[in-house]
């Protein structure tokens, strides 16, 4: 008998669904909304208020799933079905002429081109079975790519379904609007932390977050441009084909055109080089492609790009304007950069006040001195660029530029890491420039692993004098902590003290590594701490010894001995000893051996510990911690809200054991 109820369910769920699904795209994908927002928000909240009771008949191409929640444990490796390849780039008219000969000469019917803007963002293919979004892949090195499909589900302009119940497979590029790139900028500025260098970057660095949630927040975009296997479709052009695409409900760019001759290409190219500001988003060239398949299958492909398309890059702008003085910064790892600060000057849409000099070879090659009047540009259409000095206007009063010897922070020493390191570093280890960034490496996950002592919270510590160097993060107690005020509650100080105190005993390769030892990465901190067993040892280490460990050369070892000579270093060394923080090197015996050969993997959160120590756990037990899930794997660790991983699990026949269960068999 059937439930009449649960079927009116069903029926209203998809009814909401479709409903839902229309509006998304009158909204998202052809900006031509017939509701008002709160309309849309009670079929949305009814949908998942339905998905929350009835959870079984939820789709999978729910739009529920725009909203994110899902967590990735990472992105698996997926190859690509035909190559993503790379397209070749001309910066002028004569090579886009040259390109149309060669055409040409090839090619004897007639044949026209496909005009497209080319979008600065990241490149996707997405694949859809029986039209519903099952797999979105990225680039990657045109072969293999990496699987980030729930982070693109909740692009909203990305169709889950489209309107034909057919298997398709196309490509194009995801993007953030500029006004999303700003917001988000200003959003990170406020809060302390790092902003994006430019909409391409702020993209790519969205679409790797692990937090589907955290994706969502920040509204990308994206084209369609390009379909595999056309003729499947009884598609014969690329017009045709992105009609096509734009009709089953992927958004395409309105701005693409087709084009049926060189003269044309170069009015079209001419046209967006003038007039890209106008758009919401960053281009930077038109993409030229034969538009016929057909022809296109004569031409081929290179082993790098299709010799059937070409980009064609728009124009740097120029400006002239001068240099009022040079600054120089101290970056985290203690490089020196030069600013030039500028005469304000309008540059492609907005003011420019300063750009970087890079080092002192940039300013020595080019010749380029403090009050010089200067050309810049925008490399890549975002960061200010000094092209050259306009030696003509040159009245004497222009001042040579010269490395300093001395920090222009902490007034040390100042040097190079190496003979062939072009930069200029600040050599005092604890200039407090540097101190903030290195106190970062030093709570990360690789250094001492201190959750909870984020960027923010450094900064406010640091300002408010109660961190001056690494060692009195063990002075911090929780009336220090709580003195911050605003934000710091009970809670969050007993959190933060308890994992002050389990940093105490991480593994001598984390605090090598954390303290910020110059050149020295997580590998070599691992062959310093096998090699030297504690941090005296390492101390009085001859240069021979050091050497002798593969990846240190003599640049190196000598700026490992530099840095342990150091007194402040010696300073903060003994402060972390007096407040029990150890230094050797914990020796693991293996006489109960019980995971010898054995690769494990984790999903979900364990309640007794955190991935990190469940990693040493499983290495001090003689076995192999995996993040990922293969053939080889040997038992998958399940905790609290278990991922993607568990079905892989189950799919290659893995043995699988909750928490509890594992500690038992394997103490």
């Amino acid at each position: 008998m059937i439930d009449i109820s649960t079927e009116n369910i069903k029926k209203e769920y998809e009814n909401l669904k479709k409903e839902i699904q229309k509006h998304d795209k009158l909204y998202y994908v052809e900006s031509k909304p017939i509701i008002d927002d709160r309309k849309y928000d009670e079929m949305f909240n009814r949908l998942l208020e339905i998905e929350k009771k009835h959870p079984e008949i939820k789709a999978p191409d729910s739009p529920s799933n725009r909203v994110g929640g899902l967590k990735n444990e990472g992105f698996e490796k997926v190859n690509h079905s035909i190559p993503m390849l790379s397209l070749d780039n001309t910066y002028s008219e004569e090579e886009i002429i040259e390109f149309d000969k060669r055409i040409k000469k090839n090619i004897k019917s007639d044949y026209n081109y496909s005009g497209e803007l080319k979008i600065d963002g990241v490149s996707i293919s997405l694949i859809y079975e029986s039209g519903v979004l099952k797999r979105a892949i990225t680039r990657g090195n045109g072969i293999t790519g990496e699987d980030i499909t729930q982070n693109v589900k909740t692009i909203r302009t990305i169709p889950l379904k489209i309107s034909k119940d057919i298997d398709i497979e196309v490509r194009g590029e995801i993007f953030m609007p500029n006004k999303e790139f700003e917001r988000i900028n200003e959003e990170r500025e406020n809060s302390g932390k790092d902003v994006f260098a430019n909409p391409r970057n702020s993209t790519a660095g969205t679409l790797k977050l692990l937090d589907t949630k955290e994706v969502a927040k920040r509204r990308l975009d994206n084209f369609i441009y390009y379909l595999i296997n056309p003729e499947k479709y009884g598609i014969k052009t690329q017009t045709e084909a992105l009609d096509f695409l734009k009709e089953i409900g992927f958004k395409i760019n309105k701005h693409n055109k087709m084009l049926r001759d060189v003269d044309e290409v170069i009015n079209y190219w001419k046209y967006w080089n003038k007039n890209r500001k106008e758009l919401e988003y960053d281009t930077d060239g038109i993409v030229l492609k034969i538009n016929d398949f057909e022809i296109q299958k004569k031409l081929g492909t290179t082993v790098r790009s299709p010799r059937w398309a070409i980009a064609f890059k728009f124009e740097a702008e120029q400006k002239e304007t001068k240099i009022k003085e040079i600054k120089l910064q101290v970056g985290s790892s203690g490089i020196i950069t030069p600013v030039a600060i500028l005469e304000p000057v309008n540059l492609e849409g907005s003011t420019v006040q300063r750009a970087s000099l890079h080092n002192f070879d940039y300013i020595d090659q080019r010749d380029i001195r403090d009050k010089d009047y200067v050309l810049i540009q925008k490399a890549g259409g975002i960061i200010p660029q000094i092209l050259e000095p306009i030696k003509e206007k040159r009245t004497g009063e222009e001042i040579k530029i010269h490395p300093p010897s001395k920090c222009p922070i902490c007034d040390s020493e100042t040097g190079k890491l190496d003979e062939e390191e072009v930069a200029i570093r600040c050599l005092n280890p604890l200039c407090p420039a540097k101190l903030k960034r290195t106190l970062e490496k030093f709570a990360s996950n690789s250094g001492m692993n201190i959750e909870g002592l984020g960027p923010k919270l450094i900064e406010r510590l640091f300002d408010s004098g109660l961190i001056e160097d690494l060692g009195d993060i063990y002075k911090l107690d929780k009336q220090k902590i709580l003195s911050l005020g605003e934000g710091i509650g009970e809670k969050t100080a007993n959190n933060l003290i308890k994992q002050i105190e389990q940093s105490k005993n991480r593994p001598l390769e984390n605090i090598i590594y954390a303290i910020g030892v110059p050149g020295v990465g997580k590998k070599i901190a691992k062959d310093l701490s096998n090699k030297f067993k504690n941090i005296d040892n390492l101390l009085k280490a001859a240069k021979e010894e050091l050497t002798n460990i593969d990846g240190i050369g003599k640049e190196l070892a000598e700026s490992i001995k530099s840095f342990f000579e150091e007194e402040m270093t010696k300073r903060v060394l003994e402060k972390m000893k007096k407040y029990g923080v150890q230094f050797s090197k914990k020796e693991v015996s293996f006489k109960n051996n019980v995971l010898q050969d054995k690769i494990i993997s984790q999903t979900g959160s364990l309640k007794s510990m955190t991935r990190k120590d469940f990693s040493d756990y499983v290495e001090k037990r003689g076995g192999e911690f995996s993040s990922n899930v293969t053939k080889n794997t040997d038992i998958l660790v399940i905790g609290e809200n278990p991922g993607s991983k568990l079905q892989k699990a189950e799919k290659y026949g893995i043995k699988i054991l909750e928490e509890d269960d594992f500690f038992t068999q394997f103490k």
